[in-house]
């Protein structure tokens, strides 16, 4: 694929030479991200997102912090400040794979006319509260539901979503167990 063109609001060309250049040099592929996180009271805490590693070098393209307020609603002894982390998560999965679809449609010529995601998932409280040790704390279920209106066939664009659904980082890694090493510093 040789072109300047722009797809899905993408620029082909510059994917083409990032691929590239993953393929010639492995490490470029190296991410990591990271975030911070304080505590402001009851169910309220902060988190800011800025620096990460990516590309062989840290980025400095972020002059400020992204900052997001995780609350409660009053149900859960909270007041509302802002989503609570479960619905992030929510927030983290759809733009993941509304993303990963749009790269993925872009570099198989596929323009997407129009795209939404509706998600919503299943927790049983008794979980997290330890009132039943069988109980899984996390989701139990999730379900997303894709509007696409894309210029392909049904076919492609039913591979087109398993292809997104398999790639997309977040979708993965919601969807197998990963380690998370939690220490107290």
């Amino acid at each position: 694929m040789q072109t300047n063109t722009t797809l899905n609001g993408l620029n082909r060309q510059q994917m083409v030479d990032t691929i590239d250049q993953i393929r010639s040099n492995p490490k470029l592929a190296h991410f990591e991200f990271r975030a911070r996180n304080r505590w402001v009271s009851g169910g309220e805490n902060r988190s800011t997102i800025r620096d990460f590693y990516g590309a062989g070098a840290e980025d400095t393209s972020r002059t400020e912090d992204f900052v997001y307020t995780n609350g409660e609603p009053p149900v859960l002894l909270g007041g509302n400040e802002g989503a609570n982390p479960v619905e992030y998560l929510l927030h983290a999965l759809a733009g993941c794979v509304t993303t990963t679809l749009v790269l993925h449609a872009a570099a198989r010529g596929i323009e997407i006319r129009e795209l939404s995601t509706e998600l919503s998932g299943d927790i049983d409280l008794q979980g997290l509260l330890g009132l039943d040790e069988d109980a899984n704390p996390g989701y139990r279920q999730i379900r997303i539901r894709m509007h696409v209106k894309a210029d392909c066939s049904a076919q492609e664009l039913d591979d087109l979503l398993a292809y997104a659904q398999a790639r997309s980082p977040v979708c993965n890694t919601v969807c197998r167990p990963i380690p998370v090493e939690i220490t107290r510093v």
